[in-house]
């Protein structure tokens, strides 16, 4: 069944490699989104030591499933397909590095991390901001709260995520294997975002300040 599909996925991404990015992207943010929802249901029912009602039982937001898929059809999926295909050509061609030497993924890397990186959480959390009805100050201060802390959180994880990716995975199936990782992405991030001010964030958010300073 799964050699199936995963035929069935070869023929799409050869065929038609820009819609089947950008619907398995909104596909993978809305599942990573009901996860977080469960998630943050699940810690904050333990944490308040809820009882097992019937009114307390979890159920999915599905305004905020579309809000967060529709980040996956046309941000994630059309500007992340064009970036890790031009990233790879850009570093062979311009910068002309061997390819899977230490330096071509330490390059694709570091750009990866610097430029779209801090790009795509940039664009998630004003969308979700506007997308849920906030104005532009309000959308600033959930940026100032949740940017850093994700950033920070996002910066320990995907660079070791992209080695493995830039190193071992052929550039035919490098956004297959982002578009995986970015289904615990969309959860991470969406939990980052319904965390509102958790003691955490503004434990990074002062300490980030502190270093500045």
């Amino acid at each position: 069944m799964m050699m199936k599909v995963w035929k069935w996925y070869q023929s799409c991404l050869s065929q038609h490699p820009l819609k089947t990015q950008v619907i398995s992207s909104g596909v993978l943010w809305g599942v990573g989104d009901i996860a977080a929802q469960y998630i943050t249901h699940s810690t904050t029912r333990n944490r308040l030591q809820l009882s097992h009602d019937k009114d307390e039982d979890f159920k999915v937001n599905w305004k905020r499933v579309a809000i967060t898929s529709t980040f996956g059809f046309a941000f994630v999926g059309p500007v992340g397909h064009f970036w890790y295909e031009n990233l790879d050509k850009f570093i062979k061609l311009k910068l002309l590095l061997p390819p899977n030497s230490a330096r071509f993924v330490a390059a694709k890397v570091a750009m990866d991390g610097l430029i779209f990186g801090p790009l795509d959480l940039l664009v998630f959390f004003t969308y979700m901001g506007f997308s849920t009805g906030k104005n532009a100050e309000q959308v600033k201060q959930d940026l100032k709260r949740d940017f850093i802390p994700a950033l920070i959180l996002e910066g320990g994880v995907w660079p070791i995520v992209q080695v493995a990716n830039f190193r071992y995975v052929p550039v035919r199936y490098q956004l297959l294997y982002v578009n995986i990782f970015c289904l615990l992405d969309s959860a991470f991030l969406s939990w980052v975002e319904q965390q509102k001010d958790a003691a955490w964030k503004q434990w990074l958010t002062s300490f980030t300040s502190f270093k500045d300073r």
